[in-house]
């Protein structure tokens, strides 16, 4: 096997900072409603934990400025999140970045890039049409769905103005605005963010498991195809027993369908276990 020239390049370490105005536009543009004050009102702020991967945005970013692949064709292949501790409704973060890992898919390469920080640790994979065949490791296959009925049935209504208003948060890749831009990366108009996919899917996940979205710890799921603004989602979850060594609390397998093709697949989230309720205190 051949190692890609680009596997264990560091890409740097950068300080990011947010306010609450952040937290909140990302959780309005991911779909949480506004009744829900704790995800959207600054008095009783919970930060989603998916809000972290905007602000490590710029490391797949920056392994693309360097050359390692063509930024017009590369696609977002799969996400892996864990969370250290919470975010802060405002705060900031050092974080540093290195491609982890570098697959060879024969015409394509897939590109690990992680992200670490005191309160996260995520990678993307990047997908790069045109950037494989050097001899390396191919990596394993997509995991299939569950052989048995999903526990959980639910639905996310996309919108059609979700792409443009999800950009604002920090990825400003022109194929999810620009209809030529996004023609250029195969496609036929501009497609939603797979990460705005992702944490949409996870709202009614949550709500299926009793768990607050706000207390995921894990997260895992492949881009399988595009989502277009305005899609109507099917999310399918299957309860999943913690395994030896994970972060523990509730977890789900879920895939997500748009129509006849599925869009997220191979998906494992995991949620901290809710607190036992308080004791009650017998009267004197």
């Amino acid at each position: 096997m051949t190692e890609s020239p680009w596997q264990g390049r560091e890409l740097g370490t950068r300080t990011v900072s947010w306010t609450e105005r952040d937290a909140i536009l990302y959780a309005l543009a991911v779909g949480v409603p506004a009744g829900r004050l704790d995800l959207v009102y600054e008095e009783r702020l919970r930060v989603l934990p998916t809000f972290a991967l905007t602000l490590a945005q710029w490391a797949p970013d920056a392994l693309g400025a360097l050359g390692a692949f063509d930024t017009t064709t590369a696609v977002h292949g799969s996400q892996h999140l864990v969370v250290h501790r919470p975010l802060e409704p405002s705060g900031e973060l050092n974080a540093a970045a290195r491609v982890s890992r570098v697959l060879d898919k024969g015409s394509a390469a897939v590109f690990d890039v992680e992200v670490s920080c005191a309160q996260f640790t995520a990678t993307w994979a990047v997908f790069a049409p045109g950037a494989g065949g050097f001899g390396g490791e191919r990596g394993p296959s997509a995991p299939r769905s569950p052989d048995r009925p999903a526990e959980h049935n639910a639905t996310v209504a996309t919108h059609s103005r979700q792409a443009a208003l999800y950009r604002l948060l920090g990825d400003r890749h022109a194929m999810h605005i620009d209809p030529a831009a996004a023609k250029a990366a195969g496609m036929d108009r501009p497609f939603l963010h797979g990460l705005c996919t992702l944490a949409a899917s996870l709202l009614p996940l949550a709500d299926a498991l009793g768990a607050h979205p706000a207390d995921l710890v894990e997260l895992d799921a492949r881009f399988a195809a595009p989502v277009f603004p305005g899609d109507r989602l099917d999310v399918l979850g299957w309860n999943d027993a913690p395994t030896d060594g994970a972060t523990g609390g509730d977890a789900v397998l879920f895939e997500a369908s748009a129509g006849d093709r599925t869009v997220l697949s191979g998906g494992t989230a995991r949620f901290a276990p809710a607190p036992p309720p308080p004791e009650e205190t017998p009267d004197a």
